[in-house]
């Protein structure tokens, strides 16, 4: 199995990551609460901001880190930022669930600090997966 995992490109398992992080965050929302699960797992349990982490590393791949969690956090704090913007048509496209889905639909000084929770989660994690990787001698 090892093998295998090595043979995968890092892009590959980004892009896993990525799907897995996403599908997390879409069968948390759907069915947390059926589950009795706590709000703020519900909510921010399938990372926000480990899924923008994620997608700049998938474009910004041979960058360190560091500054993809940088870009990472510039472009999610952008994100809420453009919440505090309204117009009829944005406020129309914010009411459906892909609009609520990928802008949202209210500004929160709670959502930026779980993205940054969440990137930091994703680029702690890079490292991990770098030494569970190495081969053994």
């Amino acid at each position: 199995m090892r093998k295998i995992i090595q043979a995968r490109s890092p892009q590959f398992l980004r892009l896993a990551a990525l799907f897995l992080v996403i599908v997390l965050g879409l069968v948390l929302r759907r069915f947390g609460y059926a589950a009795d699960l706590p709000f703020i797992v519900v909510k921010y349990g399938g990372s926000g901001g480990a899924m923008v982490y994620l997608l700049v590393a998938l474009f910004i791949a041979r960058s360190r880190p560091a500054a993809i969690a940088v870009t990472a956090l510039f472009i999610a704090i952008s994100v809420e930022l453009f919440r505090l913007y309204h117009t009829p048509w944005l406020d129309a496209f914010r009411l459906t669930t892909a609009g609520a889905l990928l802008l949202g639909r209210v500004f929160s000084l709670w959502n930026m600090l779980a993205y940054a929770i969440g990137i930091a989660a994703a680029c702690a994690f890079v490292p991990a997966r770098r030494i569970a990787l190495r081969p053994r001698h």
